[in-house]
Order: structure tokens, then sequence, then C-alpha cells
């Protein structure tokens, strides 16, 4: 919660704050996202307007997850940029149109939430060409780049197999 008392009501007054806060519970998704606790680092303006205040600025902090294709584990940095208007609560504004001021406080964390999730990768990659896993084994392909397997015999014509001679036995043996 961001106090905006001292800002006044005055359109055009503004004030730059930064500070540091503890993550939210959930702010990701399955694969990646930021750690509950982890520290995020608040850059904003505030802006009194004539509706109420708007915040333009920047989040940054850590993501933690998994490579979408080896497993490995992927830490990263995020900066997710914030723009939200908050309206005072006697604003005529639908609910559903701006953010609502509770009182002289502002609630970051819906934006947050929302502008985090959208600047997440859909996929995250511990590297940009990562090989992923071996589909028979699971080795980890890039740990290992000339892996490879004997080629199989499709169950489906397994049958056929005793139509074609040995390898070790000669024509005229049979």
């Amino acid at each position: 919660m961001i106090e905006t008392h001292e800002l006044s009501r005055r359109a055009g007054s503004q004030r730059e704050v930064s500070f540091t806060a503890p993550a939210p519970a959930d702010l990701g998704i399955d694969v990646i996202g930021v750690p509950e606790g982890d520290p995020i680092q608040f850059d904003l303006r505030l802006e009194a307007v004539v509706e109420g205040v708007l915040v333009t600025g920047t989040a940054s902090g850590r993501l933690v997850g998994e490579c979408a294709r080896c497993l490995v584990d992927v830490e990263e940095e995020f900066l997710a940029d914030v723009q939200e208007l908050y309206v005072y609560p006697e604003s005529d504004a639908e609910p559903d149109e701006a953010s609502r001021m509770e009182g002289d406080l502002i609630d970051l964390e819906p934006a947050l939430r929302d502008q985090v999730v959208l600047a997440l990768p859909f996929q995250p990659l511990c590297t940009d060409d990562c090989a992923g896993l071996c589909p028979e084994c699971g080795v980890r392909l890039s740990d290992e780049p000339g892996h490879k397997h004997e080629d199989g015999v499709d169950p489906r014509w397994s049958a056929l197999s005793g139509l074609l001679p040995q390898q070790d036995e000669r024509p005229q043996d049979r």
C-alpha cells in the first residue's frame, strides 16, 4: 500500500517514490514466477490528476522456475512497467474502468500481478538453443550433444523381422 496523503488532490502535483516490498504469494505461472517474500524494487512516480492518482514506473525482481525443455532450474531478472490510474473513492468511475483508492491508500498488488504475469516468458528456457531431453532415456541433450541410441524395431513390424536372414547367417546356410 502506498500513502498518497502528502500528494494532495491538486491536479499536477507529483512525487517520486522508491521502495522495496516482499512479493505476494502466487506471483507467476506454473513454470516460472517470483518466490513469495522475495524483494521487489519499485521506482514509481505518483501524479495527482483530476480523477485520482496516476502511478507510473517500474517493478523489478528475481524470477525462479524451470526450463520448459530440459527441466533444469532457471533464474533470471524481470522488469515490469507499471501504469495504473487509481480513482478517488468518491469518483463516479465504474469499478471495471479503473482501480479505486482506499482513502488515501493505493494497493499496488493487482496492477503488479497483471504486469509481472504479462512480462513472464510463456516457456522459459535455460538457453535459447536448449536441446531438451532425450525422448527415450531422459538424458539432457545439452550435456551430451552426441547422444544416440541404436535404432529400435517398431513393435508393429517386429513379426516381419523373422522373415529376414540374420546377419550372421549366410543365404546358403538356410
